[in-house]
């Protein structure tokens, strides 16, 4: 007999397997056969079991991971929307720019134009302070103004 909870771990590692499987595959062509294969449950209750895990269907999350993805490359690659669309694993650039502006709220093309605008993302703090190693302080340009110029000695002090 199983413990009491086992049954509701079991279908999150479960579903926790077929997000992997679909967070590995997004760019490639993945079906809902190849996601509950993953999972080891037939089609229906894989949807069930996904939805009611993750609360959307497996379907809306890797259309919602290839559209994050293809925002990361519209904001950073220097690719056309077409380029984006076939790399983040879409067969048709219509599919493509309806499914973006669903998730993102404006096509592809407006994304990308909106993104060159502002310019590249910031490098995070975080990154910079690594850069200088443990307690190191930012560095500064050090200060010259009481410096001393010494007059090298000349044949003539000797």
């Amino acid at each position: 007999m199983s413990r009491p909870g086992t049954a509701a771990l079991d279908t999150q590692v479960a579903m926790r397997r077929a997000r992997d499987l679909i967070d590995k595959r997004f760019a490639q062509r993945i079906d809902i056969a190849d996601m509950a294969k993953a999972a080891g449950y037939s089609h229906h209750y894989f949807i069930r079991a996904f939805t009611a895990v993750y609360g959307e269907t497996p379907g809306r999350y890797l259309t919602r991971r290839r559209v994050e993805r293809a925002q990361e490359l519209l904001r950073v690659a220097n690719l056309t929307v077409t380029e984006v669309c076939y790399l983040v694993g879409f067969n048709s650039l219509g599919s493509f720019s309806s499914r973006f502006r669903e998730v993102a709220g404006m096509t592809p093309s407006q994304f990308q134009r909106r993104a060159h605008l502002t310019g590249p993302p910031p490098i995070p703090g975080c990154f910079i302070m690594m850069s200088m190693g443990p307690g190191a302080a930012p560095r500064t340009a050090p200060d010259r103004s009481s410096a001393i110029s010494e007059k090298p000695p000349s044949s003539d002090d000797t």
